[in-house]
């Protein structure tokens, strides 16, 4: 080849170059975004969205607390779900992050429960010494029904540390979570567990296994790969805001 043919090769040649690259780049920039998940919101400053269904006149821009009283008080804006009312995500999800932020009334007592199953338990126990799996941040208990209430069946496990806020104040929860895991047949293979448990910033679960879903026992929900999003609001008023969860891979 000439040289005068090959000037005017390479500036074809180098802008395929530069092109491949490119197209490498954004496609390593794509698997890692499919490997990573993204966040979804489901409640975000615009309010809830991906949420099965919101109670009625429950949506505000933040929420209070009285200085009398255990209910809080609802203001007017967008961002918060204040409750009563049980909140359950559209979305299905198996290995998972969590966010969530949280207030509670006085005495009030709240979950949220991953794949609807997995419950760590939302209390007013702020100041609590040696707190129980019924506190704040503990992975609820199993327990059963019997004649007049209900009967615990096990202890379930209690937080590391007590890290819980007084009620009127927003808190954190951090999770990573990840799914039992199933063999073709359908049978489970290896039990959920929760990887880490952070409650305002403090770390209260490393790597607990979930031999069962936590709570009624038999569980009304058999195991599952994936599962709704479930924040408890039946229970006592509580308030939530900033909930999104992200996708991770396997």
């Amino acid at each position: 080849m000439t040289r005068k043919k090959y000037l005017a090769v390479e500036p074809i040649v180098h802008f395929t170059l530069r092109l491949l690259l490119a197209v490498a780049l954004l496609s390593a920039a794509g698997a890692r975004a499919m490997a990573d998940g993204d966040w979804i919101v489901l409640i975000g400053p615009d309010g809830p969205t991906g949420i099965q269904s919101v109670p009625q006149g429950s949506e505000g821009g933040d929420a209070e607390l009285p200085k009398k009283g255990r209910s809080l008080k609802r203001l007017p804006g967008k961002g918060v779900v204040v409750g009563p009312g049980n909140l359950v995500s559209e979305a299905e999800f198996g290995d998972c992050q969590v966010h969530v932020e949280f207030m509670m009334g006085r005495r009030s007592n709240s979950g949220v429960k991953l794949q609807q199953r997995y419950e760590i338990q939302l209390f007013d126990s702020h100041g609590r010494e040696n707190p129980t799996a019924r506190d704040c941040g503990g992975i609820y208990p199993n327990w059963r029904p019997r004649r007049g209430g209900l009967e615990y069946i096990d202890e379930g496990v209690p937080p590391k540390v007590n890290a819980a806020k007084p009620a009127g104040q927003w808190q954190t929860l951090d999770i990573v979570f990840r799914a039992p895991r199933f063999d073709p047949q359908g049978k489970k293979i290896e039990n959920a567990r929760f990887e880490s448990v952070v409650l305002n910033g403090q770390t209260i679960h490393e790597d607990v296994e979930l031999e069962s879903p936590t709570g009624m026992t038999p569980p009304p929900m058999g195991e599952a790969p994936e599962g709704s999003l479930y924040l408890q609001g039946d229970h006592g008023p509580v308030a939530f805001r900033n909930v999104k969860v992200r996708p991770l891979a396997k």
